[in-house]
């Protein structure tokens, strides 16, 4: 069977700080066959064709764990989710192209619009449509993605998300998201009033409870305190950003099981904008203020998270956010900073994705196993900024 054979590269798989040097894998049908010392190889077979991987690390297909597959981003993000389907659809287009060159092979879509989508007709959420016509085809991302974002009315923007005002209508639109083939469901626990969760601790268990009945979980936005430690008590599967926990709400989280999804990248990108922009938010002395604290916040929130033995993936945000698809390099230099090793860092962008996920094969490599691995120049383990120079997507 032909084959390729990557030759005398590093190895680097987020399980520890060690760097493997003189390494080669061999792909057959894109499984990986093995992987073995250069100097230690079995024949491959005059058919395989030969890869000078030398001076490269190998690392897993990476896992952007929070994304927004129909939204372009940039400063303007919000406005952006309010553009036509077609113009939605052909961002999703775009963002594939950047993952696929970013090596990033799995994107856990967590909220998109509804809309009448343009090609099959159905109104829901557009990533639903996304994710099952790029099924199968691995020119593009494995895709896990939620419905729209259940909001307690005023907490967004109108007509963004399914907005509702008690218990029951929380449970009603979770199950309209599951009714509409929603692998996972999005919980908005931020506002309207930023000092008091939008739902009790009781109704996000209820929430949870049914998502999970129905084989689904669920991801909560938690950008304030008091979501934070709603959804850490009722034992969401997941805090997405985090960007204000305790170590109170960090000990919660471990004893249920809820993953941090950090997505640190965005606030480097709102500081950028003060320079870049005009816009008073990002680029007047108040709005450069609240960023920096809120950036040093969400440092610090990372840090309760790690010490508390939270599992920690990771994300961009891009489209929801102001980041963009090829940018997950950029989590991780963030991670680095905020206190992680740059091996835990590169896990949080790999195999803890996978785990999020309940995807045993995302983020990992090893025999037997798909073969999405990427060689990036450099080493990680020591330049986490490696991960931006990508060489080749197998």
């Amino acid at each position: 069977m032909a084959g390729t054979l990557f030759r005398d590269a590093a190895f680097a798989d987020g399980t520890g700080p060690g760097l493997r040097v003189g390494v080669s894998v061999l792909v057959e049908a894109d499984r990986i066959s093995w992987i073995r010392p250069s100097d230690d190889e079995p024949d491959p077979g005059p058919e395989v064709t030969v890869v000078d991987a030398s001076g490269c690390t190998v690392v897993p297909g990476m896992v952007d764990s929070h994304s927004h597959l129909t939204l372009p981003g940039g400063a303007h993000w919000i406005d952006r989710a309010f553009d036509s389907p077609d113009r939605l659809l052909a961002a999703a287009e775009h963002n594939a192209r950047l993952l696929r060159s970013a090596g990033v092979r799995w994107a856990r879509d967590v909220g998109s619009p509804i809309a009448t989508d343009p090609v099959d007709g159905r109104v829901r959420a557009l990533a639903l449509g996304v994710r099952d016509r790029w099924a199968g085809n691995r020119d593009y991302p494995y895709v896990r993605a939620s419905g729209t974002w259940v909001v307690r009315t005023g907490g967004l923007p109108g007509g963004l998300g399914v907005e509702v005002d008690d218990a029951d209508g929380l449970l009603a639109a979770v199950a309209r998201q599951l009714d509409d083939g929603a692998d996972l469901v999005k919980l908005y626990l931020d506002g309207p009033d930023r000092d008091t969760s939008p739902f009790t601790t009781a109704e996000v268990r209820a929430a949870v409870d049914l998502a999970h009945g129905r084989g689904a979980r669920v991801a909560a936005h938690s950008g304030l305190l008091p979501g934070a430690r709603a959804g850490a008590e009722a034992g969401v599967d997941s805090l997405e950003h985090g960007f204000q926990l305790d170590a109170d709400v960090a000990r919660a989280m471990a004893a249920n099981g809820v993953a941090l999804v950090s997505t640190l990248s965005v606030l480097e990108s709102w500081r950028s904008f003060g320079r870049t922009t005009t816009l008073p938010r990002f680029a007047a002395e108040p709005g450069r203020t609240q960023v920096a604290e809120r950036r040093e916040r969400a440092h610090a929130s990372v840090r309760e998270a790690v010490r508390a033995g939270v599992l920690i993936a990771a994300g961009t945000d891009f489209g929801g956010g102001s980041t963009r698809a090829n940018q997950l390099a950029w989590e991780v230099e963030c991670l680095v900073t905020a206190g992680l090793e740059p091996w835990q860092a590169l896990a949080a962008v790999t195999r803890n994705g996978g785990t999020l996920l309940g995807e045993p094969e995302a983020g990992v490599l090893h025999e037997g196993g798909p073969a999405d691995l990427v060689l990036v120049h450099g080493d990680p383990l020591s330049d986490p900024a490696a991960l931006w120079r990508v060489w080749l997507v197998a």
